[in-house]
């Protein structure tokens, strides 16, 4: 039995099936995603979403979806979905719906009268081209398949309207179609593993509603191009593939190899930790010589800060070793002044952000550790990391510079420099401009990584100037952000010396580094303080529920949830250092809690996104989930979580022979 699997009972109800999303990538960037019924909520969803550099960087939905019609003694019975207004569902193909399950890939299962057909879905791992494998399990009668594709064209955060422009003169290829619905896009290939007829009936399928869009606030009306539709016979105990692609397949009849060799690829996701891995895989992209990842889908393109923070979980499994390294060399070229740009993508890159720098040194700690190789480490990043420093200590962009006292200081309110950084009407929710106190920890880890790698390597110079600083910066942070009284730590400290006290997660973030500038003692007081007022089920709060600012619901408009996701959300990636410094303090009467921890996200990836963890979750019960439908950074830190635990065990194991 599959590890995942839903039902007909689940699967015929809108109310259950519709939240469930389903997603796919490749290395190219591309992405297929709906809903477990076919039925798309979100202008985002879409079964051939591209990232198109040639236009303009940004993903756009080439074909929104494939509306597949059984046909047997002349009756229709057509198993597409999609929403009209009135809550009006035409057709109703969920109806048809058997069982879904996720072994390697996903396939439905429909039935009609005694037809049983079988759909699965696979994207060609470095190929713009989308493959869907229908299999006639039982037929008792000529049957025939009809395939309507509905089209859009457009970039993913607008949506298609009837228009004068729309080109509807198609070409034809091999048992297929090929079209561009406007000049500027490249042309799309559809084409099927046997001959068929092509019906020619352009039409246009107007006001599609997107409900996920209507919840957010947006234009949530669509209409869709169909030039016509496929129609081909079936026999029992056959396939039949459908390709869409950006090249066109001059023999379909290898489509069956193709999918048969890229599903070879493909691992069996039988377990939570299998499904975990394989999500994050899908946030890899190679383009040219490049490697990248994505922070999210589906409307994020890279957050380096979130980049360097899911390579730590990357590097929990050591193959990764090498396609980090790529990683990180693509990064470094991006360097200015000692920051990394807060967004990678097509066009000019916005250098307004100082965590990311830092978080660069994390990494290399992490790198270093995996394998064991100061030496390599230098030679490779070295120079990056005395110029991150440097530009620190005598200051760069966005007033970000060293004090007399060794700290470091950043922002002037009007831009958010640390990961906190959603917005209002294009001012910062929290701008925390002044002395953010995880930054300022994470300068202290910078400097001791230094000073300890300089030494391995001979740098001896370089070495006693992180020494001569380090004792400074450690000083002046426990003075600035330490409170014995309050038993935790200041989250930001004004340049004229005002603290606020704010419960956030930022002080977890600073105690869980390898060099934290506190004690253990310290650390103790702040864990406590985090598992009573920010932990979740689902992740870490951003804010406490006591504090007056405190936004528990991360539904609504755009504006209601900018407030919520630095307010109150809970975010599933400060899991990482909330399980390090908790096994740290508790070492193995940590282990068992530390589990329960990772438990409790199991039953998540039968929920928003199948098989991977959301950006965040609302901060009240029931934790729902909101932001994107899979977040890079939320995936990797269970599985950082995940090693730590492994770790640890396999420490007392060896100590108790």
């Amino acid at each position: 039995m599959s590890y995942l699997k839903f039902d007909k009972d689940q699967l015929v109800n809108l109310e259950y099936s519709l939240p469930r999303e389903i997603l796919r990538t490749n290395k190219s960037g591309t992405y297929s995603c709906t809903t477990l019924t076919g039925c798309n909520t979100r202008k985002y969803h879409g079964l051939f979403v591209c990232q198109l550099d040639e236009l303009d960087g940004n993903k756009h939905v080439l074909l929104s979806s494939l509306d597949t019609t059984v046909i047997q003694h002349g009756e229709e019975f057509n198993l597409g979905i999609h929403k009209y207004p009135g809550g009006f569902y035409e057709p109703k193909g969920h109806k048809y719906i058997r069982d879904f399950s996720i072994d390697t890939i996903p396939k439905t299962t429909y039935r009609v009268g005694g037809v049983i057909l079988t759909m699965e879905r696979l994207l060609v791992e470095n190929k713009d081209q989308l493959i869907i494998k229908y299999t006639l399990k039982e037929a008792h009668s000529k049957t025939t398949l009809r395939f309507r594709p509905f089209m859009a064209f457009r970039c993913v955060h607008n949506l298609s309207k009837e228009n004068m422009h729309v080109q509807t003169k198609h070409g034809f290829s091999v048992n297929g179609i090929n079209q561009r619905l406007y000049s500027q896009y490249p042309e799309l290939y559809l084409q099927l593993s046997k001959e068929n007829d092509f019906i020619e009936i352009p039409d246009w399928y107007r006001n599609i509603e997107y409900s996920k869009e209507q919840e957010r606030g947006y234009d949530f009306h669509e209409d869709l191009y169909v030039p016509g539709y496929f129609e081909l016979p079936i026999e029992k105990g056959e396939s039949v593939y459908f390709s869409c692609s950006l090249q066109e397949e001059k023999n379909p009849a290898d489509l069956k190899t193709v999918f048969e060799q890229e599903l070879s690829k493909r691992k069996q996701r039988d377990s939570f930790k299998a499904f975990l891995n394989n999500a994050a895989n899908q946030f890899l992209v190679k383009r040219k010589s490049s490697v990248d990842l994505i922070a999210g889908y589906p409307w994020y393109d890279g957050v380096v800060t979130q980049t360097f923070v899911s390579l730590m979980g990357m590097l929990s499994n050591p193959k990764n070793i090498p396609t980090v390294e790529k990683i990180l060399d693509t990064q470094v070229q991006k360097l200015s002044g000692g920051l990394f740009p807060k967004y990678w993508g097509v066009g000019k890159y916005i250098y307004n952000t100082m965590d990311a720098s830092l978080y660069f040194f994390v990494v290399l700690q992490k790198l270093e550790m995996a394998t064991k190789d100061p030496e390599r480490i230098w030679k490779q990043y070295g120079k990056y990391m005395e110029s991150i420093i440097q530009s620190f200590i005598s200051g760069t962009r966005h007033q970000i510079h060293m004090h007399d006292n060794g700290l470091i200081s950043g922002g002037d309110g009007s831009i958010a420099l640390t990961w906190m950084d959603a917005e209002l009407n294009s001012v910062p929710v929290t701008p925390r401009n002044g002395f953010p106190v995880e930054v300022n920890a994470l300068w202290y880890n910078a400097i001791k990584y230094t000073q300890y790698l300089a030494k391995e390597v001979g740098e001896n110079r370089l070495s006693k100037d992180m020494e001569q600083l380090a004792p400074k910066v450690k000083r002046s942070f426990r003075e600035m952000f330490w409170n014995n009284d309050k038993g935790y730590l200041a989250d930001l400290v004004s340049l004229n010396g005002e603290k606020d006290w704010s419960i956030r997660p930022n002080m977890l973030v600073a105690v869980a580094l390898d060099f934290s500038p506190v004690t253990r003692e310290v650390e103790k007081k702040v864990l406590s303080i985090v598992k009573k007022e920010l932990l979740t089920p689902n992740g870490i709060r951003s804010l406490s529920p006591r504090d007056s600012r405190y936004k528990g619901d991360s539904k609504g408009t755009q504006d209601k949830r900018s407030v919520a996701m630095h307010q109150g959300n809970a975010h599933p990636w400060l899991i990482a250092p909330f399980v390090k410094s908790y096994l740290r303090i508790h070492k193995r009467g940590g282990l068992a809690f530390s589990k329960s921890v990772l438990k409790e996200f199991e039953k998540e990836i039968h929920q928003h996104c199948i098989g991977s963890i959301s950006e965040v979750y609302s901060g009240n019960p029931p934790h729902e989930p909101s932001g994107a439908i899979s977040q890079g950074w939320s995936v990797n830190a269970l599985l950082y979580a995940e090693r730590m635990i492994k770790e640890l065990e396999k420490k007392f194991e060896v100590a108790s022979v």
